[in-house]
C-alpha cells in the first residue's frame, strides 16, 4: 500500500450539511451509543469553533511537520485536517498560523491534532478553527516520513479518511462514514426531543428530574430522605 493516498470515499456533502445543523457534539455522541468522542482531550484554540467535514487524516512522526506540509497541498475544499501526532505535546512548531492560511486557502474548514500549536492568534484572525491538546512555540524539523489518508488513532477514536468530523466548543466526535444517515436519524429525533424538554423547563413545568423520569430512578434506589 502507498504511504500517500488520493483517492477514497468520503462521506457525502448533503451528509455534511445536514450534521452541520445540529447545536452539540454530545447528541451526536449519545445517538452512536456515546462512543468515539475525543473526551475533552483536545480543545479549540479559542471558545466557539466548530468544524464539520470528512476527515483528511496525517500520520507525523513527533518532532516533524514535513509531511504535514504535503497534506495541506493535497486537501480539497470542506477536508477536514486531522493530524495525528501520538499525543506529543513538545513542538506545538508542528501547525501554525501559515499553514492554517495555506490549509484555509485549500478550502480547508478546519484542523483537529493530539499534538500543539502555536501563532493561535494568527488563526483566530484568520477564523480557521483548530483544535489542538496544547499550545507552545516550540520548533520542528523536516526530515522524517509519515503516512496521509491511512486510518490513524486519536484519543483511543480510530479516524478513518473520509469519515465525518464534528467538533465544538465541547469536544470533537467521529461518525463512521458507514453510519452517518443512522446517527443523523437517531440525533435529529433526540435534538427535537431536548428542544421540547427545553421549552417545559423554560416555561417553569418542572426541572430534568421529573420531566425526564429521573424522579422514579431515584425512588427505585431506596434512598433514605430527610423530611421536608
Amino acid at each position: 500500500m502507498f504511504d500517500i493516498i488520493k483517492h477514497y470515499e468520503k462521506v457525502s456533502p448533503e451528509m455534511v450539511k445536514k450534521f452541520s445543523q445540529f447545536e452539540e457534539s454530545a447528541s451526536i455522541h449519545e445517538s452512536m451509543g456515546r462512543i468515539n468522542a475525543f473526551g475533552g482531550k483536545v480543545h479549540p484554540v479559542w471558545p466557539g469553533s466548530r468544524i464539520c467535514g470528512p476527515a483528511f487524516t496525517v500520520e507525523a512522526r513527533p518532532g516533524d511537520n514535513v509531511i504535514v506540509h504535503k497534506a495541506i497541498d493535497m486537501l480539497k475544499p470542506g477536508d477536514v485536517l486531522v493530524i495525528a501526532y501520538s499525543g506529543d505535546t513538545r513542538t506545538g512548531g508542528m501547525w501554525g498560523g501559515m499553514m492554517s492560511a495555506s490549509a484555509q486557502a485549500k478550502g480547508c474548514v478546519g484542523m483537529i491534532t493530539d499534538g500543539a500549536v502555536r501563532d493561535t492568534m494568527l488563526m483566530k484572525e484568520l477564523n480557521f478553527p483548530v483544535f489542538s491538546a496544547a499550545i507552545n512555540v516550540v520548533g520542528t524539523t523536516k526530515a522524517f516520513p509519515g503516512k496521509i489518508n491511512h486510518p490513524v488513532v486519536m484519543c483511543g477514536v480510530t479516524i478513518r479518511p473520509g469519515d465525518l468530523i464534528f467538533a465544538d466548543n465541547d469536544d470533537v466526535v467521529v461518525v463512521p462514514k458507514e453510519r452517518a444517515e443512522e446517527v443523523y436519524e437517531i440525533t435529529l429525533a433526540r435534538e427535537k426531543k431536548e428542544e421540547v424538554l427545553l421549552k417545559r423547563i423554560q416555561n417553569h413545568e418542572g426541572t430534568t428530574y421529573d420531566l425526564s423520569g429521573f424522579c422514579k430512578i431515584v425512588e427505585s434506589l431506596n434512598l433514605s430522605e430527610e423530611p421536608d
